[in-house]
Parts: structure tokens; C-alpha cells; sequence
């Protein structure tokens, strides 16, 4: 029998291209959530800068991170500018890192800078989980195609403006409906880059049925987590 799988979403405070301070609370953030899983929003080591320089597996800043992960037996979900170059996920454990995702959906400035990556899942404990970044939540494409893979669960990091607190709720429910798996999303609060002065908060995690289980509140700083079951 799978057993249940506990999944944090956070967001972190975020101080503008510095992965050393971002990686110091990203660690304060796995510790807090207490789950097998931790999500991050979109490029959260490094804020939402396009031209912030790619963050390698090996990189030694990232070993505090390592160090939590290995103390609460965590697999963190970190979003991050990778080699590619590509707007990542790095999939980090005890263990240390690993490039598991790039965004396949960019869009403006994004375009210039990196390239689109492909549909992925990730396996932790028997669970199947469809990664996405931001746009690619807005994209029917993109979940129907990571569905296709075989997913438990989808989720994600994003960046929304502090007046698009609904979209979170909105994607989340479409992917739930059209493909009956959990979906977790996590969203950046507080100032980051990209003109995104005012962010949303609100991070959340639903039910494959579209409940809303958990979801934080407008400040940097919050996580919450709930636990997936079949």
C-alpha cells in the first residue's frame, strides 16, 4: 500500500539575486513545514530576474539547503535559473541536487533568455508528481500532456501579481477536474523581480476532487501543507 504523502507549499522571503540569504530561508522553510515534500515558487533562489546567472546542482551555496533536506528527510522543490539555459526546477534531498524540470511555456523576456524545457514527473514514495512553472499552469496543453505521463499529483511554483490571488484557485481546479490528481502551488509573497513589486501570497494546495485544503496568506514567511491520499 502507497501511504499518504505530506506536501508543504511555501514562500519564503526573497532578497533579489542573492542565493546565499534566499538559500537561509528556503532552509528555515523545509524545517517549518515538517512534510516529505516542500514546493517554492518560481525561481525563488534568485527572485524573478531573467538575467540572474544560472544556479548549478554542484553549487556549494546551495549545501545549508542540502542540510536541511537530509535533517527532516524532506525533497525540496526549488525554483531556480538553470543550466540550459531554462527557468528550473531543482530537485533538492539529502542527498544533494538535480535539474528535475524547465519550463516549457516561457513568454516575453523570458523568451530571450532561455530555452523551454519538456514535461516531467518527478517519483517520491510511490507518487507521481507532474511539475509546472507558472504560464505553464495557464496552459491546458501542459497538464494534459504531463497527465499523460501517469501523475498522482501536479504542482507547481509561480509568480502573480498581488491582484491575481485567484488564479492560483482557478488553474488549480481546471487541472484537478480535467485530470483528477492533487495539485500544490506555490507563490511568491513580497517584492521580486520583473516588475512584480506587489506579489499574491496565498500559496495552496486542493483535492483531486478541486477542494481547497490548505492555502497561506499574503505575506513572505507563511507555509502550510496537507497530505495527499489516494
Amino acid at each position: 500500500m502507497r501511504k499518504p504523502l505530506s506536501v508543504a507549499v511555501a514562500q519564503p522571503r526573497c532578497v533579489a539575486f542573492d542565493v546565499r540569504s534566499n538559500v537561509v530561508a528556503h532552509g528555515e522553510a523545509i524545517r517549518a513545514a515538517a512534510a516529505r515534500v516542500v514546493v517554492f515558487p518560481e525561481m525563488s533562489l534568485t527572485g524573478y530576474h531573467v538575467e540572474a546567472a544560472p544556479v548549478v546542482p554542484d553549487d556549494q551555496r546551495l549545501a545549508p539547503l542540502v542540510e536541511a533536506c537530509a535533517e527532516s528527510g524532506t525533497l525540496a522543490l526549488v525554483g531556480a535559473p538553470v543550466p540550459g539555459p531554462r527557468i528550473g526546477i531543482l530537485a533538492v534531498d539529502g542527498e544533494g541536487a538535480r535539474v528535475a524540470y524547465g519550463k516549457v511555456y516561457l513568454h516575453g523576456s523570458e523568451t530571450v533568455h532561455f530555452v523551454p524545457g519538456e514535461p516531467a514527473v518527478i517519483d517520491v514514495d510511490g507518487w507521481r508528481l507532474g511539475l509546472a512553472v507558472c504560464r505553464d499552469t495557464g496552459v491546458p496543453e501542459h497538464a494534459a500532456r504531463t497527465a499523460a505521463l501517469g501523475i498522482d499529483g501536479y504542482v507547481a511554483g509561480v509568480v502573480h501579481a498581488d491582484h491575481e490571488a485567484e488564479v492560483h484557485g482557478e488553474r488549480a481546479r481546471r487541472v484537478a477536474a480535467d485530470h483528477g490528481v492533487w495539485v500544490a502551488t506555490a507563490a511568491y509573497a513580497g517584492p521580486t523581480g520583473g516588475g512584480f513589486v506587489r506579489t499574491s501570497g496565498r500559496s495552496g494546495i486542493w483535492s483531486a476532487d478541486g477542494g481547497l485544503v490548505a492555502e497561506a496568506g499574503p505575506l513572505p514567511g507563511e507555509v502550510v501543507r496537507a497530505v495527499f491520499s489516494t
